[in-house]
């Protein structure tokens, strides 16, 4: 059951990898970051309203209000994720936002919730070495990675770690059936504010719909849905070290499928991110 619980989660993981491979597709195809990531999360919320609808779990106040939390946070992370593959690649956008842990541990640090250490401190020593590698801002003619793209990696990241928080706290309070419904209820409210409204529906009559419907389904409706599952019988650290498969794919997506390619400085960035933040959730859980 363990094994079944833990390929659960790494389906999962390989499934967004795969979202990310497929919204740098749609953007070579001309489709604006914020369209794709308001179909990603709208796809994902009808998916996990049918779950919801076959599960249906009592709402209180305080998981909505964290719900709600996390809806921002999931939000965030789309479309800072997408603006950063358009302003580098696959690869680089989806390590950058696997430096969620150091912001959710330098956030611990500023709220007190945790205690600082030398280990932590050299842990997030280790990822800035990482990201100024995998980026190369310290080479002038170096065109791999934009400031914007630096900056929305980062920012997926911090958004991610927004929506950790989110669901944990929400958890607290109710079953992910209807975190989640909430979280991409929110999602999908807050994107109507920033997406251009004829470039949206125009999407339903183009050939690409599929492709937008596909994004949504592994990159938020079934993706979530599998993570959620495996994760009740898998150990955080566990679950944490088999995410690592998610940059992996849309680095293996962005490479053979988008003609993406690192060099090997670049490479090195991402191994040291990685493993940094992988050891960090290993000693952390």
């Amino acid at each position: 059951m363990r094994n079944l619980s833990l390929g659960l989660v790494a389906l999962s993981a390989i499934l967004w990898g795969i979202a990310g491979g497929l919204g740098g597709f749609l953007m070579d195809k001309g489709w604006d970051p914020l369209i794709i990531s308001f179909y990603r999360g709208a796809v994902g919320l009808v998916c996990l309203l049918v779950w919801f609808l076959f599960r249906p779990t009592r709402l209180t106040k305080l998981l909505v209000l964290w719900a709600i939390v996390a809806g921002i946070g999931v939000a965030g992370n789309f479309v800072f994720y997408f603006i950063s593959i358009a302003e580098s690649s696959v690869a680089v956008a989806a390590t950058l936002m696997y430096t969620a842990p150091i912001f959710v541990l330098v956030i611990s640090f500023v709220f007190r919730l945790e205690k600082p250490s030398l280990f932590k401190f050299g842990a997030i020593a280790f990822v800035i070495v990482g990201i100024v590698l995998l980026t190369e801002v310290y080479s002038i003619d170096s065109n791999q990675v934009t400031t914007l793209g630096l900056a929305a990696g980062l920012g997926a990241g911090l958004a991610y770690a927004l929506f950790i928080f989110g669901f944990k706290y929400a958890s607290d309070h109710g079953e992910p059936q209807g975190i989640l419904m909430i979280a991409f209820l929110t999602f999908t409210f807050i994107m109507l504010f920033f997406v251009d409204l004829k470039d949206t529906v125009s999407v339903v009559s183009s050939p690409d719909v599929w492709w937008m419907i596909l994004l949504g389904v592994f990159g938020a409706g079934l993706s979530f849905f599998l993570y959620v599952i495996g994760l009740k019988r898998t150990s955080p650290t566990s679950a944490s070290i088999v995410a690592m498969v998610e940059p992996v794919t849309a680095s293996l997506f962005g490479f053979f499928i988008l003609s993406q390619q690192l060099n090997v400085i670049q490479m090195s960035g991402m191994a040291i991110i990685l493993l940094t933040v992988t050891v960090l959730s290993v000693k952390h859980n």
